[in-house]
């Protein structure tokens, strides 16, 4: 029987004859998955369990014909979080970690409102509540299946998700002028473009494809942040890698943002627009009232629930 080393050997090499580009990454997370332990552990199970060599073939013949290795394994990691994902879902990418460090790096107020739009997942608003004690994080789809893998994600957090169109100029009206961030992942790539095979077969084309011109749903998005955020509150947006300018040119054309800046994500491509919102006086922090008592949300039910308010109406995408 073969060694775990020549295991993995022989897994990365079919896996680089599949086309993939990650091939010995991709065998030694595939053989941690078979045997149930952690990567950097792997040198220590030589010789492995039973069954291992029967698990780790099945997995390594799956990702040769490109399936996800994210769809295998169950996960994803993304900054501070593993999140749970499966067909149905956008897997969330490193390139957004990019957008992820900066908002984690904003100065804010000691108890901010931030809405994650297009959270898929959750991997924005779970990372941003994780790594924002004190944080309001309102995370908002319209995808039931992407909001029943958020909804397990965030279980032991404190965001609370919200079913909504991003297009819809309703969503959320109860927030109006109260937010001090806006986060978005959106789908944002032009209709036509060629993409790799785990990308075309696997993540839903909602949560991919934004128009001919992939500003389709930023356009509505930038909207929404304009009417949400305080005077100096921060907007971020990801976009595909040919559009920074049309990004930028949308969020200056609004004639409510300031600072509008691009930014590259971790191979040095164009990858978010980030902007803050221009206005008069900026507002104390709204979730401390008199007495030190924190405001809750009306409208949005707390324990990662979808909330039933009728103050603000669940809006699904047509």
């Amino acid at each position: 029987m073969s060694s775990l080393r020549e295991a993995i050997a022989a897994a990365a090499e079919t896996l680089a004859q599949a086309g993939i580009d990650s091939a010995r990454n991709d065998a030694e997370l595939l053989a941690a998955h078979a045997a149930g332990t952690g990567r950097g552990r792997l040198a220590l199970l030589d010789p492995v369990g039973p069954g291992f060599f029967d698990r780790f073939g099945e997995a390594v013949a799956a990702r040769a014909n490109r399936i996800p290795l994210q769809h295998i394994t169950g996960h994803a990691a993304f900054g501070p979080v593993q999140l749970e994902v499966g067909p149905g879902v956008f897997i969330p990418r490193p390139e957004t970690e990019a957008l992820l460090e900066w908002a984690l790096a904003q100065s804010l107020p000691r108890c901010p409102l931030v809405i994650d739009v297009c959270t898929g997942s959750g991997a924005l608003a779970i990372a941003l509540a994780t790594q924002l004690p004190g944080a309001r994080v309102i995370a908002v789809d319209d995808d039931a299946v992407a909001l029943d893998y958020a909804r397990r994600n965030s279980a032991s957090t404190t965001v609370r998700l919200v079913t909504g169109d991003a297009t819809d100029p309703g969503l959320l009206p109860d927030v109006v002028g109260t937010v001090d961030m806006v986060v978005s992942n959106p789908p944002y790539i032009p209709v036509g473009a060629v993409l790799d095979p785990e990308v075309a077969r696997h993540d839903p084309a909602h949560a991919l494809f934004g128009g001919a011109d992939g500003m389709a749903v930023i356009g509505p998005i930038v909207r929404r942040a304009a009417d949400w955020l305080t005077a100096g509150g921060l907007l971020a947006v990801e976009h595909d890698d040919t559009t920074s300018r049309a990004a930028v040119e949308m969020i200056e054309r609004t004639g409510a943002f300031d600072e509008v800046t691009t930014h590259r994500d971790l191979v040095g491509r164009p990858r978010f627009v980030t902007a803050r919102r221009t206005g008069g006086q900026e507002r104390s922090d709204p979730g401390i009232e008199t007495g030190g008592q924190e405001r809750s949300d009306p409208g949005i039910e707390t324990g990662g629930q979808e909330r039933s308010d009728p103050g603000i109406e669940k809006r699904h995408a047509p």
